[in-house]
């Protein structure tokens, strides 16, 4: 791991332990704390999907053009500058102000720093360097929650204040550790039939059929996993099966802790992998995630056995997501022509942006109150990313499909090890 890279994963462990500082409180300070009520905290939420989405669309364009890190310090700038001004607002109309810039910054952050791990990877190291990148985000989220719960008080909003403090002097961090930074042009693996390097057009990534269903798959992952976390899937545990809250936050513990446990372990498994068959066999995980969540809550065991069995679909997803974090980004990477690995990141940041604004509000109300339909839906959602994700592999190079062969390849083929020769370029 370069210099370049270790400063990029820092990066990524900062904004996380930032972040982590706010998001699970911020429902609870706008509605209560600043007294501005449900609906207003809702807008709120709503307020962060709908900025990345406006975004989005002209920061991959803008990656493209000026490169990863000035794209990325601008965001940085604004989302701090949101942090700080979300933290002192007291009224509606600057709470809502404060939350676009906080959104649109944070939003932003994805496909730049997506980015900038393609420029410092090769294909042999890209998987492991998303994969890192994801443990980090996990864990500083996870950190940066229990330092902020242990700071916060409902009844001060001096406590608020500070914590979106803490996490606008992390971005402020971030922006002087990744100044620093000196990526490389990394090489791209080699392009799907078809695909041209030149111009970087919507119409020409939508030209891209690997891509596009890519995107569809992606829609459907976040979706059916990420969307329904904090909506469908916790208001179906409170209501079907009688979870209390205290246990609904082992269940989201459980998730992380999957996945900081899991993350490596599934890494060699992972890479020596068709990406199409990982991104299948996650579907059928999380089909089964969706079938333990069932009998949590339409099941006729003890209310021990539900908790248990919720807490255990909650993991399942990590596990999921585990398998997932080496092999996506990658992907999308790799069909990226020559310098539009950042229009092709914001294009996948924007559908996943996109699936989790629309998640929890069909998840939600169907959760709640219709939990059998909700649960065989989710179910035949995660089947159908097994059928999307095999279908996808049938568009992909061989190589794109499964790195690990262009290194096979070469030693098949006589030439010395992949190592010597990158060893021999430089």
């Amino acid at each position: 791991m370069g210099a370049a890279m270790r400063r990029i994963h820092v990066g990524n462990a900062l904004s996380a332990f930032g972040l982590g500082f706010t998001v699970p409180y911020l429902y609870v300070y706008v509605a209560q704390v600043r007294g501005l009520g449900s609906v207003t905290a809702g807008l709120v939420l709503a307020v962060f999907a709908v900025a990345a989405l406006i975004v989005l669309p002209f920061a991959g364009r803008a990656i493209v053009r000026r490169g990863p890190l000035p794209v990325l310090l601008v965001a940085l700038v604004t989302a701090a500058l949101g942090a700080m001004s979300l933290g002192l607002s007291a009224s509606a109309g600057t709470v809502l102000l404060s939350a676009a810039a906080l959104g649109a910054g944070q939003a932003v952050m994805q496909p730049a720093l997506a980015t900038m791990i393609v420029d410092c990877s090769t294909t042999e190291t890209r998987s492991r360097a998303f994969a890192m990148q994801f443990f980090l985000q996990n864990l500083g989220l996870g950190v940066g929650g229990l330092i902020g719960g242990h700071l916060v008080d409902t009844s001060s909003a001096s406590s608020f204040t500070l914590l979106f403090a803490i996490e606008a002097a992390m971005f402020l961090v971030l922006v002087a550790v990744m100044a620093t930074v000196r990526a490389p042009r990394a090489p791209r693996i080699e392009e799907a039939p078809g695909q041209s390097a030149g111009g970087g057009s919507w119409k020409q990534l939508l030209g891209n059929r690997a891509m596009v269903q890519l995107c569809v798959l992606g829609f459907v992952l976040f979706f059916a996993c990420y969307g329904q976390f904090e909506s469908g899937l916790s208001a179906y545990g409170v209501e079907a099966a009688g979870i209390s809250t205290s246990a609904l936050g082992t269940a989201l513990a459980a998730n992380t802790l999957m996945i900081v446990v899991a993350q490596f372990a599934v890494l060699k498994f992972v890479e020596r992998r068709k990406r199409s068959r990982v991104i299948a066999s996650v579907g059928l995980i999380w089909a089964v995630a969706w079938a333990v969540a069932g009998y949590a809550g339409l099941g006729h065991g003890s209310q021990t056995m539900a908790t248990a069995a919720f807490i255990s679909t909650y993991a399942l997803f990590g596990l999921g997501e585990a398998m997932l974090s080496p092999t996506l980004a990658p992907l999308v990477a790799d069909l990226a022509p020559t310098g539009l690995a950042g229009q092709y990141n914001s294009a996948f940041a924007l559908v996943k942006q996109l699936a989790l604004a629309i998640g929890p509000a069909v998840g939600g109300p169907l959760g709640a109150s219709l939990h059998g339909p909700y649960i065989v839906a989710f179910l035949l959602f995660s089947l159908g990313i097994t059928v999307l994700a095999v279908r996808l592999g049938r568009q992909l190079t061989d190589v794109q499909n499964q790195p690990s062969l262009a290194r096979s390849r070469v030693v098949t083929q006589g030439g010395a090890p992949a190592d010597a020769v990158v060893a021999a370029e430089a």
